[in-house]
C-alpha cells in the first residue's frame, strides 16, 4: 500500500463524504412532520415501499430525517428543560433576528446564548421538537475550526475536505 493511500485511510477511514440523515422516534407522525415541516423548511419524500413501520421521510439543507412512530410512545423521555449541553442537531442559518421572530411568532419556547472570546462570538437558539429532541440554530459559520495537529484555521463556511487534511470524495 501506498504511503498516499495510508495517509488517507488514516485520515478518512470509512472514505465518509457527509451526513445523510437523522433518525428520530416520535408520538405522532403527524405532529412531527408539521413541525419539521413548517417551522425547519423540510418537506416529505418517498421512503422505500418495503419498510413495514410507520414513518415518514424529510429532506432539507443537504440532509435527512427519519421519523419512525414510536411502537411505545409512552416510554419515549418527557420534554425536559432546555439544556444546551443535551443531544441535539445544530442548524446553520441566515438571520438569527429572523428565527427568534418565527419561533416567537409560533409560540414555541426556546433560549438563546451567545458564546464570545477570542474575538469570536457565536449566537445559538435552542428549542424542542414535539417529542422533547433539542434543536439548535446558530450563526457559526464564522466559528474557527482549527486542527488539533497542524493545519491552518478556517471558518466553517470556508471548511473543505481537502484543507482539513481529509481526501476529497471520488466523483465517477
Amino acid at each position: 500500500m501506498s504511503f498516499l493511500k495510508m495517509k488517507e485511510n488514516a485520515v478518512n477511514p470509512l472514505r465518509l463524504t457527509s451526513l445523510n440523515h437523522v433518525s428520530l422516534l416520535c408520538r405522532s407522525l403527524e405532529e412531527s412532520m408539521n413541525f419539521y415541516q413548517k417551522v425547519l423548511g423540510f418537506f416529505p419524500v418517498r421512503r422505500p415501499e418495503s419498510l413495514d413501520f410507520e414513518g415518514a421521510w424529510l429532506f432539507g439543507h443537504g440532509i435527512g430525517i427519519h421519523l419512525l412512530r414510536s411502537t411505545e410512545p409512552e416510554k419515549l423521555p418527557k420534554k425536559t428543560a432546555i439544556n444546551s449541553k443535551d443531544n441535539h442537531i445544530s442548524f446553520q442559518c441566515e438571520s438569527m433576528a429572523a428565527v427568534e421572530k418565527k419561533l416567537d411568532e409560533m409560540e414555541i419556547e426556546y433560549v438563546r446564548e451567545i458564546v464570545e472570546g477570542r474575538g469570536i462570538k457565536v449566537d445559538q437558539i435552542f428549542f424542542h421538537d414535539p417529542d422533547g429532541f433539542m434543536i439548535e440554530i446558530c450563526n457559526c459559520d464564522s466559528l474557527p475550526v482549527v486542527p488539533l495537529v497542524g493545519g491552518l484555521a478556517q471558518y466553517c463556511a470556508k471548511v473543505k475536505l481537502h484543507q482539513m487534511g481529509q481526501p476529497q470524495p471520488q466523483t465517477k
